[in-house]
């Protein structure tokens, strides 16, 4: 029987190969983490392809995002670390690189993409029809974590697991990692139908 670390490392692992069978995981980018019941959380090294990961690029932080390994961290702990300090339920965060979460974030300037009608809105929790919306929080881009996580600090949505970072990609999460990779999976499909209706909008006004 595994421990809970290894079970950790191994469902990272298989997290990182489905994402990336689906175009999320491009280069080294995206950073995933699963928080242990001693409060640890195992975590992504920085650098690493997440779709060919392996135990080694594995290593666990503290509450705080400090190290407890002789490994370095992915520079976003930061933002994984919030959002356990802010969702005591959160099991499980994924951050993937989105291309229609890239372009919708790109061409639509403003602080939340508003999603709404979409059957798959049901893939959130609490939400048990398509007949609903829900506003997914956009801040902008930086190199500077600290400011970032700053900026997120009171745009959290209830009942929508997730926000964008403009022009980057999205974060998730859930109970436990089966829930973040179907948040996910859910999410890259209402961005993309967001993008595609764009397209078509913009086409109608040409």
């Amino acid at each position: 029987m595994l421990s809970a670390y290894d079970q950790a490392a191994q469902d990272i692992i298989n997290a990182g190969k489905f994402l990336d069978g689906r175009g999320l995981a491009p280069a080294t980018s995206g950073n995933y983490s699963i928080r242990l019941q001693d409060g640890r959380i195992a975590i992504t090294v920085s650098g690493r392809h997440k779709g060919k990961l392996t135990k080694a690029d594995i290593m666990t932080v503290d509450a705080t995002g400090k190290p407890l390994e002789d490994k370095k961290p992915s520079d976003e702990t930061i933002l994984h670390t919030q959002i356990y300090r802010l969702h005591p339920e959160a099991g499980a965060v994924l951050h993937a690189h989105s291309v229609p979460g890239t372009v919708v974030t790109r061409l639509n300037p403003l602080n939340d993409i508003i999603l709404l009608g979409n059957e798959m809105l049901k893939v959130m929790p609490g939400i048990k029809t398509h007949d609903t919306s829900i506003n997914v929080p956009v801040v902008d881009n930086s190199q500077d974590m600290k400011a970032l996580s700053d900026a997120l600090e009171d745009r959290f949505r209830k009942n929508v697991p997730a926000y964008l970072i403009r022009e980057h990609g999205f974060y998730v999460w859930g109970k436990d990692m089966a829930e973040a990779e179907r948040i996910a999976e859910g999410l890259e499909y209402l961005l993309a139908c967001e993008m595609e209706t764009m397209k078509i909008k913009a086409g109608a006004r040409a």
